[in-house]
């Protein structure tokens, strides 16, 4: 199969351009200049590819443009979005659903093209405990399965039972739509028993967004050893369970507040520069 670097090839002309037109923008337009150029590039003819970039892949076939895809990545040739582009147009998911057995950078590229289809759940929830998969690759299928969290219930309480990615599966559960009185409990007792993470265990009841979590969160924002930053979360749980916490708290002794406090006052006074000029 015959592959061309493509962004290489942009970045070739758009090094002449940028040489020929230096002085005509400033470099905050060069960012919106150069993403317009590349899509224009697009539909450029090229003499020695015979075609355009993007006819170059639209003559493909489904197969074929996943076979270059490997191929690119195989030997190292840069990925344009040409061909992401091509490929996502195309019902190329069964297709790809080999390439998140395959290397890491194959894996990437997979979830990325395939998204938050059902059928590539159970392969996500077997990258997500996987010992090789780096924390990225995880945090992206993390994401993408918790679009659809109930399509992976079963085995996340499963993994959690065992230990295994317990952080990752309890914010799956978080966010399952199916209400279940063993997955509302998992949420509540991790937020009782774990008072080095309270921000992030009251982040996941606020997601379940089941009302009987509103009394412990309202039970611990009253404690008074409490963070700010712990504060914080627990007001947005409430609030995000249709309840409200009005009791006045002094933070001004907490580290985290007065650095809020600071920035917020910093970008006030940045903002009032800009204010309406009387005339």
């Amino acid at each position: 199969m015959k592959l061309y670097d493509f962004d290489g090839m942009f970045d070739e002309k758009l090094g002449e351009y940028v040489k020929n037109n230096a002085d005509k923008y400033r470099e905050s337009e060069w960012e919106n200049i150069i993403p317009a150029l590349y899509k224009k590039f697009g539909d450029t003819f090229i003499k020695s590819v015979g075609d355009t970039p993007n006819g170059f892949y639209a003559k493909m076939s489904n197969e074929e443009l996943v076979t270059a895809l490997k191929t690119h990545l195989k030997k190292q040739v840069p990925v344009s979005e040409y061909l992401c582009n091509a490929i996502e147009k195309r019902n190329t998911v069964q297709l790809l659903l080999p390439l998140l057995r395959g290397s890491e950078s194959e894996a990437e590229y997979a979830v990325n093209l395939i998204g938050a289809d059902n059928a590539a759940i159970p392969e996500y929830m077997r990258i997500i405990v996987s010992k090789d998969a780096s924390r990225d690759l995880k945090d992206a299928c993390v994401d993408l399965v918790k679009e659809k969290a109930d399509l992976a219930i079963s085995q996340a309480v499963g993994y959690y039972k065992k230990g295994v990615e317990r952080e990752y599966m309890l914010e799956i559960m978080s966010r399952s739509v199916i209400r279940s009185d063993e997955v509302f409990e998992i949420l509540l007792n991790e937020f009782r028993t774990d008072p080095d993470n309270v921000p992030m265990h009251a982040s996941y009841l606020a997601a379940y967004g089941d009302e009987r979590a509103m009394q412990y969160l309202l039970d611990k924002i009253d404690e008074e050893g409490i963070s700010f930053v712990e504060f914080r979360e627990l007001k947005f749980a409430i609030e995000a369970l249709g309840g409200e916490y009005t009791k006045v708290r002094d933070f001004s002794s907490d580290p985290y507040f007065e650095l809020i406090n600071s920035r917020s006052e910093a970008t006030a006074d940045v903002f009032g520069m800009f204010g309406d000029e009387k005339n």
